[in-house]
């Protein structure tokens, strides 16, 4: 148990956000296959697995994202990987594709749900998911779950990873969009994810502020 936790910890600690990656170092397709699984097993709210990861490879849609990623202006030339998270939009309680996720990847039964409708319905009004940009800002929370899970999964394997959110939303949608990435409306752009291999160590070791003011037993 001990062992466990200390190994943990170690991969917390290793983390850091890489704003520079060695580009002659590539992560192999085992690796990079392990950290997509670590997003793909993640949780989300309602288990509604509202996420889409491409993963931008091609050297030319890396210079065309370029100039509307201000944030990722070194880690999106030399990461090994560099991955667009996107967040499914318009989920509402009795959305096509949460009658399709409950009833038949989740296995639940039609008649279960129909009784149960009402049910969401409240939870949706609970939580004030009322208009469209609520329902995306609720997708995308549990895309961050996701990239912080493929985070965790990279560094404990050794690969450096940085979150990037430093991006012109409305023109890094619209070129996903030209390119047919955002499906028929389905998806929009809620955050960015470079992983790959840290060109030079980091200058100090990991800061943050004590457990006693972070945290309150009430």
């Amino acid at each position: 148990m001990e062992e466990k936790k200390t190994d943990l910890l170690s991969t917390f600690y290793f983390r850091h956000a890489t704003k520079e990656f060695d580009p002659t170092k590539k992560i192999s397709d085992e690796n990079f296959r392990f950290i997509l699984e670590a997003g793909r097993l993640s949780p989300s709210s309602g288990g509604n697995e509202p996420w889409k990861f491409l993963i931008v490879q091609s050297p030319e849609f890396r210079k065309e994202l370029a100039p509307h990623v201000t944030g990722a202006a070194r880690s999106l030339p030399t990461s090994s990987h560099f991955v667009i998270i996107l967040a499914r939009k318009g989920l509402t309680h009795d959305s096509s594709y949460i009658l399709e996720q409950l009833t038949q990847v989740k296995g639940m039964p039609i008649e279960v749900y129909k009784s149960m409708e009402q049910a969401y319905a409240q939870f949706y009004e609970d939580l004030h998911l009322n208009s469209e940009r609520e329902l995306l800002d609720w997708s995308s929370k549990s895309t961050y779950l996701a990239m912080g899970n493929m985070m965790t999964a990279a560094a404990h394997i050794g690969i450096d990873s940085c979150p990037i959110e430093g991006f012109d939303m409305d023109a890094v949608n619209e070129l996903l969009d030209n390119k047919g990435l955002l499906g028929n409306d389905e998806f929009g752009l809620s955050v960015m994810t470079a992983f790959g291999y840290r060109s030079k160590e980091p200058k100090r070791p990991k800061t943050r502020r004590p457990m006693e003011e972070i945290v309150q037993f009430v």
